[in-house]
């Protein structure tokens, strides 16, 4: 879930609570807070938190909430993990240690200092392009034998098979179909801001066995995955829910900037197409 902000460039609780509820009522079975579409550089550990107990007294026990709170300082991960835990997540994402660049025992020992202090379930979350090091198959699966491990947010698009031990989700929106047909369970998506009820109809479709319902779907919504990559996320995603009215502003914070003109005009015609917008719309 993007993370709104204020004029002020404060965290927008109101408004993220509006996003949380229109999310969850239009596919999602759940949210993750506090991730890379998050903003979640550039949220300080109590905001995060604090956004977390918003948003859970929102949703109530209903939604699944995955709070992010990987970094490349394993102690930090551990100390936020732990107080993600009691303030009312109910699994955790981390990421990849990054910059260090840690062999495969750091990266094993990282993983399993985290998951022993946060004490409740954890995803690995796989995207070699943002941090370098990318997490091979079999490392994975030694990961999966870590108690509180149950799954992987797999964003590296030629290895979305199956991991023996460990839950596969989807990283991006385009092997969303992909790795259901290989048999993951689903995926963390920034379209599903956008098209979230179509993307639970894929969903729903492959359990029921309808893989070519699900390729009909797939193939009506690939405009907005595209639109979503026409820069670095989420400034397209933010950009795009400011648009069609799901958050007040595009507001970002630096590094991050606003969507230009061109990227501008390019999603406001995608949404056009899709009807997610009106012509006139802003």
């Amino acid at each position: 879930m993007v993370t709104p902000f204020a004029g002020d460039g404060s965290v927008d609780e109101a408004a993220a609570r509006k996003l949380a509820r229109h999310l969850v009522d239009h596919g999602s079975d759940g949210l993750v807070l506090a991730g890379t579409t998050g903003e979640s550089p550039t949220l300080d550990d109590e905001e995060k938190l604090s956004l977390l107990r918003a948003v859970r007294d929102e949703l109530g026990p209903d939604a699944l909430l995955v709070c992010g709170t990987g970094s490349n300082d394993t102690a930090h991960s551990q100390h936020l993990s732990a107080a993600a835990a009691d303030n009312g997540a109910d699994a955790l994402l981390v990421v990849t240690p990054y910059y260090n660049k840690p062999n495969r025992a750091g990266v094993k020992a990282h993983f399993e200092a985290v998951a022993k202090a946060a004490g409740i379930q954890v995803i690995v979350y796989n995207i070699p392009s943002r941090v370098v090091v990318n997490i091979p198959p079999d490392l994975l699966a030694e990961l999966g034998q870590i108690e509180n491990i149950v799954a992987v947010k797999q964003a590296n698009n030629d290895e979305i098979d199956r991991v023996d031990g460990l839950t596969v989700l989807a990283g991006n929106d385009d092997i969303f179909l992909r790795c259901l047909e290989s048999g993951g369970a689903g995926g963390i998506l920034v379209a599903a801001h956008l098209v979230g009820t179509e993307m639970r109809q894929i969903l729903d479709a492959m359990r029921a066995g309808d893989a070519d319902r699900a390729r009909e779907i797939d193939r009506s919504i690939r405009p907005v995955y595209e639109a979503m990559t026409l820069d670095t996320n989420p400034i397209p995603v933010k950009a795009a829910a400011a648009m069609a009215g799901l958050i007040p502003s595009a507001r970002m914070r630096l590094p991050m900037v606003e969507a230009d003109e061109a990227t501008r005009s390019t999603l406001r015609e995608a949404l056009e197409r899709q009807g997610l917008l009106t012509a006139s719309a802003a």
